[in-house]
């Protein structure tokens, strides 16, 4: 998990910020019982002793992050929401620079302030948190089996442009970084 998790951050970082997203949710769901995580999870992953070992120092880590910052029932390590406002700084000058992000903007914006009107005092503090908020959501309710209305499809196939052309610049952004030092 801990591999897979080093993986996306290297290749997308929208996937990386959901598959944290879902880290953290699977450790309240066994109340940060590292032991259970462990024979549970960790146990039936095919990799190496080793790294199992390695997944379990992560978790804990992750977990004591979490209970540092008091998320232990609800919000999101700052560590993993750091890149959610870095794509959210790329959002807005991508709007101001880039047409065809402008497109695909466009065809989302409906659905960003339905959801932004729809959760009220509780509306994340910007769009590109909507948009991973809403992909998200679409992949627990896929997990549990649940329907998914059509609009939300359409709304989520939306974001998910969005969310690709943002990992895109993203490491466009650090690679150009990279070359300047």
């Amino acid at each position: 998990m801990k591999v897979i998790a080093d993986k996306k951050k290297k290749q997308n970082i929208a996937e990386y910020i959901i598959y944290m997203y879902q880290m953290e949710d699977l450790l309240r769901a066994y109340e940060f019982n590292l032991d259970e995580i462990n024979q549970y999870v960790i146990s039936h992953y095919p990799v190496s002793e080793k790294e199992k070992t390695e997944t379990l120092l992560w978790f804990s880590n992750i977990a004591m992050a979490m209970k540092n910052e008091g998320k232990e029932t609800k919000g999101r390590l700052d560590s993993t929401q750091v890149y959610v406002s870095q794509l959210a700084e790329i959002h807005w000058g991508l709007l101001k620079t880039d047409g065809t992000y402008f497109e695909y903007y466009k065809k989302a914006k409906p659905y960003i302030l339905q959801l932004i009107i729809e959760a009220g005092d509780e509306a994340p503090s910007n769009e590109i948190q909507v948009c991973v908020n809403a992909v998200y959501g679409l992949l627990l309710a896929k997990l549990k089996g649940r329907g998914i209305p059509k609009d939300m499809e359409a709304a989520t196939e939306a974001f998910g442009n969005i969310l690709g052309y943002l990992n895109w610049a993203y490491f466009q952004k650090n690679e150009e970084k990279t070359r300047e030092n």
